[in-house]
């Protein structure tokens, strides 16, 4: 008789998808699989039949379950999954996953580095979706993750985020998990709701399917199966395939069904009750190894349902030979099996066999069993590294001993925060405060507290967090010393912080500062830097000079009390303040948090502080070079979000020196992981960017697209704000002529800035500002020196428009020579910026025909030349009638619409995009078009697509077929 079917019965439906799901990872169309059931109903086994079918097509398998042992582990599966790779010794080169290496040693610890280890679950997943196209290079991948009914949040979370974004990858993701209600069915049943994943209920056998079953394990054809074992294990498993084996070896094992010379026969009464008859057969088979079997496999049972050789060693006190001698045993009777990923560990073939066997120990007995492992796991790993601390807590809770268990709980929960595990740190600090406050020190219930809090805030719990301040007043209502108490309520403050509700967290600093003397140094640190950041966030004109203060003390604070973390943060924030009045100030400011950063091995710290000075070059300057430099130092030590934020920092810079093409692409593709990654004040400020590009080309519509999604994303109270308007919109109305409408634009961004100060200034306040005010007359030359004084006037995108506007006051009071030498300096500041500077020429003129003096017929050639050449016919109009005023000579310029037929202008086809049309007559790909019009492939791709609406084609070849309709491309309309 076979140990368990050799042939999987009833699920050809379920093998045929996941087939197809293999042949599509080969296929690069990755696709999610989800098998769900009951326990018994054979997930694991279609699982196993899976990674064989992948193993002989020649793919990767990486297998993890949930569940191991004792409580969850964040992202305990994935790690076993990906150690495989390490382990086999030939997993791919980590170095091809650029700055996603780091991010994966939370899971792999031999790929990380000195890279931060807090980055976001969202990222992480991102670094195993990189890691899978990686291996998909050399072969198509499998990742098996098992019985995550019970799984952590920050695993559902990348599960969450693989599902959806699979679809080009060369892999297959393969869960398997309990139908029960929660969390894991919930994401599950979410996923294949949208598509994003097939989902595969696995239903219990029928009667003749359960005969079938019984007859591939006995050897036989269905028919020669004993009616009578037929009904009874059909009435008795319920259709249950891990039931049906169960039952069958039972069957065998009594001598109740013998095989004879004619076949299989029953020998007496078959009558037994489920699930009891489930528990006593594997009493039975537990009482057949003898007492020190019984208690080898108590011991295995009380760790849960995988566990190492060397913990039941430790607890039993059996030699080697002794111990696998009763192992064996208990895989003869089909009790354990050796764990396939990792060696030395073995696993119950089921986790009802498990729970059978708990089921059997008194309370006295589990407990007895429960503190002896706990403390053999103490001895073996000292400290309790990874998942052995929640562990060892659910031991010690199953031991009654509560203090330790609450103790080790906060510190499980701790290290969970630590590693970016919000979800998982919220539940293991939550099981630690609702321990019975009598059985826990009233510092370790602070301890657990202090945690509880930030790991609350970043899962965005904020109300529960909140409702922790009556747990805070019994605290100290039990005696908690005031600095623990004062710690508590920094905490609080931070998560009002998070939460955006500085009301409520000024409110809790103010408690905090209440409970703290003179010489509270370090505590005063750390209520300065999260009162600073309370203040800067806070709807007040003081914002900034309030904010400044308080990071001031807490830089001096952290100095005095060894802080260099809260010290890195302070005086960061002081550069970022200072830049608006003095940017060698700043530059200072950030230097002193790099070299803090360095001198205690901060690199993330570190990473932000070259990118702040960076920026201060590009302000000062528009020099780009050391951006470039500080991205790479970001990707080199995996901090993505860094990198993004350069990126779009650089996108913006393409915009304001007009290479649009470049721009729009590095945008579209740094939004495009901002928003995959949810950093959503980083998306505000690509679509502030996206805005700006599309007003920078007077292009309207896309200019209020944008900023409809901005503010669709919460983007009316950001910094960024008062730049879609300064920046952006004024920018638009100028390219328009309507100079009413761009000065209306600037007053809003000033208001704005007003209303909330903001540390982002290119937003015309110290700049167009200054030109349109000094060409309506209401600037002079006293206001033009109050409002140049501070350092963000000198910034070279503001300097370019501050030195038109006072050649303007110049040229009117008729200074001729300090007025072109304005213009000069403009020009030189203007030479990156072509818009900034044939934008202000054409202004400039405008005033200098007035005032009499300059060059204005060859400033407004110049800007005739390149407002026609961009597109912009409103500005290039109005520079022709302005030299038609002057009586110079004014070229004849073809309008780009005439070479657009009548029936396509009226659709509202665009000069580009009939030239992509006509190109798209020679079946050109995207590439070769973007080639021959010097534009990118995406923009080919959006114009196409923007055709294709605006005709009324069903497709790109229907459009292909209208050009050819048009003639050649040679052809002159």
């Amino acid at each position: 008789m076979q140990t368990r079917a050799p042939v999987v019965v009833g699920r050809d439906a379920e093998l045929r998808v996941l087939d197809q799901a293999l042949s599509d990872a080969g296929a690069r169309r990755g696709r999610a699989v989800f098998l769900v059931g009951e326990p018994g109903i054979g997930k694991t086994r279609l699982a196993r039949v899976t990674a064989g079918a992948a193993f002989d097509r020649g793919m990767r398998v990486l297998r993890g379950r949930g569940s191991t042992i004792g409580p969850m582990v964040p992202f305990r599966p994935l790690t076993e999954a990906l150690m495989s790779l390490v382990r086999g010794g030939d997993g791919p080169d980590p170095r091809q996953l650029g700055p996603y290496q780091p991010v994966l040693g939370r899971l792999v610890p031999e790929w990380g580095g000195e890279g931060p280890g807090g980055d976001s679950v969202v990222v992480l997943a991102e670094a195993v979706l990189r890691l899978l196209v990686v291996i998909g290079r050399v072969k198509p991948c499998l990742l098996v993750l098992e019985d995550l009914h019970d799984s952590d949040a920050e695993t559902l979370a990348v599960i969450d985020y693989l599902v959806d974004n699979l679809d080009a990858v060369p892999a297959a993701l393969l869960v398997t998990t309990r139908a029960d209600p929660g969390p894991t069915l919930d994401v599950v049943r979410l996923a294949a709701q949208r598509d994003a994943g097939t989902l595969l209920e696995l239903r219990r056998l029928d009667e003749a399917q359960v005969r079938r079953m019984v007859a591939s394990c006995l050897e036989v054809d269905a028919a020669e199966v004993p009616d009578a074992v037929a009904e009874r294990l059909w009435a008795d498993s319920a259709g249950n395939p891990f039931v049906v084996e169960e039952l069958l070896h039972s069957l065998v094992g009594g001598g109740l069904l013998v095989r004879g010379p004619d076949g299989w026969r029953v020998l007496g009464e078959l009558r037994v009750d489920v699930p009891t008859a489930l528990v006593r057969s594997i009493a039975h088979r537990t009482d057949r190894l003898g007492p020190q079997g019984r208690e080898l496999l108590s011991v295995a049972a009380v760790l849960g349902h995988r566990f190492p050789l060397s913990v039941l060693r430790a607890v039993t006190g059996m030699d080697d030979r002794t111990l696998l001698s009763h192992l064996h045993a208990g895989v003869a009777a089909q009790l354990v099996t050796p764990d396939e990923p990792v060696p030395d560990w073995y696993a119950f073939r089921h986790p009802l066999t498990a729970e059978a066997l708990l089921a059997q120990l008194t309370p006295t007995h589990r407990a007895d069993v429960s503190r002896r492992t706990a403390d053999a796991v103490e001895r073996l790993h000292p400290g309790l590294p990874g998942e052995w601390c929640p562990l060892v807590a659910s031991l010690r809770l199953d031991a009654g001993e509560t203090a330790e268990a609450g103790a080790l709980l906060a510190e499980a929960g701790r290290r969970a925060l630590a590693d970016g595990a919000a979800g998982s740190a919220v539940r293991l600090l939550d099981q630690a405060h609702r321990l019975p406050a009598g059985l826990v020190d009233v510092g370790v219930r602070a301890d657990v507290l202090a945690s509880l809090l930030p790991a609350l805030g970043e899962a965005g719990q904020f109300e529960r967090a909140f409702k922790l301040v009556d747990a805070v007043a019994e605290l100290s209502a039990a005696g908690l010393d005031r600095i623990r108490r004062a710690e508590l309520h920094t905490g609080l403050a931070r998560v009002a912080w998070l939460a955006g509700r500085c009301s409520e967290g000024m409110a809790q600093v103010d408690a905090a500062r209440a409970l703290l003397g003179p010489d509270d140094d370090a505590h005063h640190a750390r209520v300065d830097a999260v009162a600073a950041f309370l203040t800067l966030d806070a709807q007040r004109p003081d914002r900034i000079a309030s904010a400044e203060v308080l990071a001031r003390k807490a830089a001096e604070a952290a100095r005095r009390a060894a802080l260099p973390q809260v010290g890195c943060e302070a005086w960061q924030l002081l550069g970022i303040l200072a830049r608006e009045r003095d940017l060698g100030e700043a530059a200072d400011h950030f230097t002193r948090a790099r070299q803090l950063a360095e001198e205690h091995r901060l690199p993330i710290q570190r990473t932000y502080a070259a990118v702040r000075l960076a920026g201060i070059d590009w302000l000062a300057e528009g020099s780009s070079e050391r951006l470039v430099e500080a991205r790479e130092e970001a990707l080199r030590v995996g901090a993505i979000t860094v990198a993004y934020n350069v990126d779009a920092i650089l996108g913006l810079d393409a915009v304001l020196r007009g290479q649009y093409a470049a721009a729009e692409e590095r945008l579209a593709r740094c939004g495009e992981g901002t928003r995959r990654l949810h950093l959503d004040a980083m998306t505000l400020y690509v679509l502030m960017a996206q805005a700006t590009a599309a007003a920078h080309r007077g292009r309207r519509s896309e200019l209020d697209a944008a900023l409809a999604e901005f503010d669709d994303l919460g983007g009316v109270g950001s910094q960024e704000r008062p730049l879609c308007f300064g920046l952006a919109r004024a920018f638009c109305a100028l390219l328009e002529e309507d100079r009413d409408l761009a000065a209306q634009d600037l007053a809003r961004a000033v208001s704005y800035e007003a209303e909330a100060p903001t540390t982002f200034h290119l937003s015309g306040t110290h700049g167009l500002s200054l030109l349109l005010a000094a060409l309506s007359g209401e600037l002079d030359h006293a206001g033009y020196r109050l409002a140049t004084r501070s350092a963000a006037a000198g910034m070279r995108w503001n300097r370019v428009f501050g030195q038109f506007a006072l050649a303007v006051l110049l040229g009117r009071d008729g200074r001729e020579a300090e007025a072109a030498a304005a213009v000069r300096a403009a020009k030189d500041a203007a030479t990156i910026y072509p818009l900034a500077r044939h934008l202000g020429l054409r202004l400039v003129a405008e005033a200098a025909i007035g005032d009499g003096w300059g060059e204005p017929v060859g400033w407004l050639r110049g800007a005739e030349e390149h407002f026609h050449q961009s597109g912009v016919p409103a500005v290039a109009s109005a520079c022709r009638g302005l030299l038609r005023q002057l009586g110079a000579s004014v070229p004849q310029r073809r309008t780009g619409s005439d070479q657009v037929p009548r029936e396509l202008r009226a659709l509202g086809v665009t000069v580009r995009e009939f030239e992509v049309l006509r190109l798209l007559a020679g079946r050109l790909g995207n590439k070769a078009i973007a080639t021959r019009l010097h534009i990118s492939p995406r923009t080919v791709e959006k114009h196409v697509a923007s055709l294709i609406t605006k005709t009324a084609r069903p497709d790109r070849e229907s459009l292909s077929s209208l050009a050819a309709d048009l003639g050649p491309p040679d052809r002159p309309w």
